[in-house]
This record gives structure tokens, C-alpha cells and sequence, in this order.
């Protein structure tokens, strides 16, 4: 293997043997049944058929991975990109194909593993890392470095039985960070954490691919892929799709996502089926794709086949680190009287005050009590934002990452210090800087 590539795999491919079924009359219950009836028949006879099935969660996946490269893999829930990354980490072996690895390689894949709920966090740090790889002398040399990271030090000496699930993660998250491989794996370890610590996570993935090292980082947040990563490595039912420009294959997988995402869902409880969720411009037209600071209309086509009497319809719309706003009627109280046979409602968010990135709008149906739910909080339908952001008046250095921003601008101005009133908005009319009063001379 040349010396410049950490990774090369070569017709990559993972089997695994699913479904090993019972016959149908061959349950708990029949052989019970069989056994107090004729017991020495039931000795004689086999009492189970199993059939087995393959499934390849991995097959005929080859790709290289150059020393400093950060690569990021996508893909929907059971693509392969966790059993490919657990291949990488020797935690399994393939059925088919070959991995070459040149370098120390350290695994961020389930954070906590290998904890002692009855030790204390000091000694769990001992015990992770020595775990993960590292030296007693390498932790000793990092100790303070992770404690401080984790914000557990006053309670470093209590057993980690008695830690909230935000301490434990942190501390666990901690360890494994502080390792010093040559390659890193990452799966998911941004999931973890309230909103803070994920933010602190994230900036530590990014010194650590600053740094020249090589990372394999899967993520379903897009935008941490497309902020840390310069390659991406797309996987569909277990093989590459797409590997190429992180920007590039970002956009794609996500547009093969929404126009595959025709959402439906029934409730046989409620008698009440949404039949279809679709998107809409300002002129009524089926879209996928906005303006900033354009009318976005969300349709819902339903059909009730017993009446749903004043139920409660949320709806949000989400970027990659959370709910940006709501139409919300346990607040607003604008509930339809009853939903009976088939139909359509619909919900215009007017002027969506969104930065170019990409969204989801989830969706939750309560009925009239407002407890229960007819439909759980679910994504319903994947939208971009796209646009020029200069055509708005925003001139920044830095314009470039507003992919990286919180997602939400709302109308503001600027009072500067020589009496220029600066107005900032998305509402498709490029400002000016104005003279005129400002509220810094009242």
C-alpha cells in the first residue's frame, strides 16, 4: 500500500444470517400442547424447521482514504455505514473483500463503552482509556485535559452509577476525544449531549481534522459533515453510491431523500390516515426548493374514516440543530370543528425567515384532549433553502458559511457609532444603509 493512503478497502462486504423462524405450528405453545398430549411422540419428532436468511449489509464497497483526509459517510439507517465502520475497527470481520489500514486507529463508535457503573469517574477514566488504547502514562499526561472538557471535576470521585445521562455522556465523550491516533473513526458521537456540549464536541472534531490526522466521521447531521469534512461517501443498501465533493454529494443525497420522502401514516385507533404531505411555493406549484424570505405552504391531504373531532395539528420546521419555529395549535387555538371522509388543510408559513441550508418540517396530531396522539411527531417532508444572500445586502467577509449559521434571520438594524442605520432582512428588497435618527442619540 502507498504510503500516502491510511485506508484501502477493496471489494468490501459484510454477511450476516437473519430470520432463523420457527415452522408456523412449531411455536412455544404448540410444542407444550404436543409434549402433555403424546410425550414420547414429542421426544421422537423434531420439534423445530429453521430457515435462514442472507442479508449483506455490506457488499462490493472499495474505496481509498489519503493520509489528512477527513471523509464523511452518509446514508439512510441501515445504508452500512456503522457495519463498515465496525469492520474498520476490527469489532467484526468481513464475509468478502480486504482492509488495509496504515496507521494507529482509535474508534469513537459507542461512547461509554467499557464503563463500571460502580466505579468513580476518576477510575472510569483509567479504565476507558486504558480500553480505548491509551497508555497509563498517556492518561495521566491528558487527566486534567479531560476533566476539564467533561465539567465533571466535582464530582469526579462519585461513582458513575449515580451520574445524570448528560454527566455520564460528557465524561465518556471526554476519554474517548483525548485519545492521540493517527486515524479516527466517529459514529454518531455528535448525537450525544444537551445542545452546548454537542457544539464543544464538534469544535473538537474540527481541531483534531485540523490537525492533518485522518477521519472517517458518519453523521445524519448534514451540516457537520459539510462543515468538518472535504470528501463525502454516500451508501444505499450497503454499497457507494456517490464519493466525491462533500458539498456535491450532500446536496444530492439530500434531494434523493426528499423525492423519495412521500410521507403516509395511518392510525387504526383513530380511524385517521394522512394520505400524503406535500410542499408548496407561493403560486400553489409542488416544490422542494425555496428563497429566503419566501411563502412556503405545507399541505396535508387526509382521510377519516370516523370523525376526529378539534384536533390539534404542530407543525415545525427543522434545520440541523433543532426547531427553528412553529404553527402550533395548543397555542393558537385554531383547530378545525372535525376531520370526517377525505380531504385537505393546509398551513402557509409566509416570508420563511430562512438562511440557505436544508430543513425538514415535522408533524404531530393530537386529539381534542391534547394528550393523546393520533400521529407521533414525525418528518414529513424535506425542504432547501436556497439564494444568492448579496442579493439581500448581506456583503460579509464571511458570507460563505452562513451554511454553519443559526438558520433563522429576523429583520434588524444597526445603530453604528457615525449615525448609519444599517437594516438587515430577508424580505427580497436588497438594503441600504440610511441617515437617520438613531436610538443612540435619544
Amino acid at each position: 500500500m502507498h504510503p500516502d493512503i491510511a485506508i484501502s478497502i477493496e471489494g468490501l462486504g459484510k454477511k450476516y444470517e437473519v430470520d432463523k423462524l420457527k415452522a408456523q405450528d412449531e411455536g412455544l405453545r404448540h410444542v407444550i400442547e404436543r409434549a402433555l398430549r403424546a410425550p414420547l411422540a414429542t421426544m421422537r419428532k423434531k420439534v423445530y424447521t429453521k430457515r435462514t436468511r442472507e442479508f449483506w449489509a455490506l457488499r462490493n464497497v472499495s474505496l481509498q482514504v489519503r493520509r489528512g483526509e477527513v471523509v464523511g459517510v452518509i446514508g439512510r439507517n441501515g445504508a452500512g455505514k456503522s457495519t463498515m465502520l465496525k469492520l474498520l475497527s476490527r469489532i467484526t470481520v468481513p464475509t468478502e473483500g480486504s482492509i488495509r489500514i496504515n496507521g494507529r486507529v482509535a474508534s469513537l463508535l459507542e461512547v461509554g463503552t467499557g464503563f463500571h457503573q460502580e466505579l468513580t469517574g476518576r477510575e472510569n477514566i483509567f479504565l476507558n482509556g486504558a480500553i480505548l488504547g491509551m497508555k497509563r502514562s498517556e492518561i495521566i499526561r491528558k487527566f486534567d485535559e479531560i476533566v476539564e472538557f467533561s465539567e465533571v471535576g466535582e464530582f469526579l470521585d462519585t461513582p458513575v452509577k449515580r451520574y445524570s445521562s448528560g454527566m455520564y455522556v460528557r465524561l465518556a465523550f471526554a476519554v474517548a476525544a483525548h485519545l492521540d491516533p493517527e486515524i479516527l473513526i466517529v459514529d454518531e458521537v455528535l448525537a450525544v449531549g444537551d445542545a452546548a456540549f454537542q457544539r464543544k464536541c464538534l469544535g473538537k472534531m474540527s481541531s483534531f481534522a485540523q490537525s492533518g490526522r485522518t477521519v472517517l466521521f458518519v453523521s445524519h447531521n448534514l451540516e457537520a459533515v459539510r462543515n468538518l469534512c472535504g470528501r463525502a461517501v454516500w451508501l444505499e443498501n450497503g454499497s457507494v453510491r456517490e464519493d466525491g465533493a462533500v458539498d456535491q454529494v450532500v446536496e444530492n443525497f439530500f434531494n434523493a431523500m426528499s423525492a423519495s420522502s412521500q410521507f403516509s401514516s395511518q392510525s387504526d385507533e383513530y380511524g385517521f390516515a394522512v394520505r400524503r404531505v406535500v410542499l408548496r411555493d407561493a403560486t400553489g406549484a409542488e416544490s422542494a426548493q425555496f428563497t429566503p424570505g419566501a411563502d412556503m405552504i405545507v399541505e396535508l391531504e387526509y382521510s377519516a374514516a370516523k370523525p376526529l373531532e378539534q384536533p390539534y395539528i404542530i407543525l415545525a420546521i427543522n434545520g440541523v440543530n433543532g426547531t427553528c419555529f412553529t404553527a402550533n395549535m395548543l397555542l393558537d387555538g385554531n383547530r378545525p370543528t372535525v376531520l370526517q371522509g377525505t380531504g385537505k388543510m393546509a398551513c402557509r408559513f409566509k416570508a420563511v425567515p430562512l438562511l440557505p441550508q436544508s430543513y425538514s418540517v415535522k408533524m404531530s396530531i393530537r386529539t381534542k384532549n391534547g394528550n393523546d396522539r393520533v400521529l407521533d411527531y414525525s418528518d414529513v417532508a424535506f425542504f432547501n433553502v436556497v439564494g444568492d444572500l448579496a442579493e439581500y445586502g448581506f456583503a460579509g467577509e464571511f458570507v460563505s458559511r452562513a451554511s454553519s449559521s443559526t438558520p433563522v434571520i429576523v429583520p434588524y438594524e444597526w445603530h453604528l457609532p457615525d449615525g448609519t442605520v444599517a437594516p438587515v432582512s430577508l424580505s427580497g428588497e436588497r438594503v441600504q444603509n440610511k441617515q437617520i435618527d438613531s436610538v443612540l442619540s435619544r
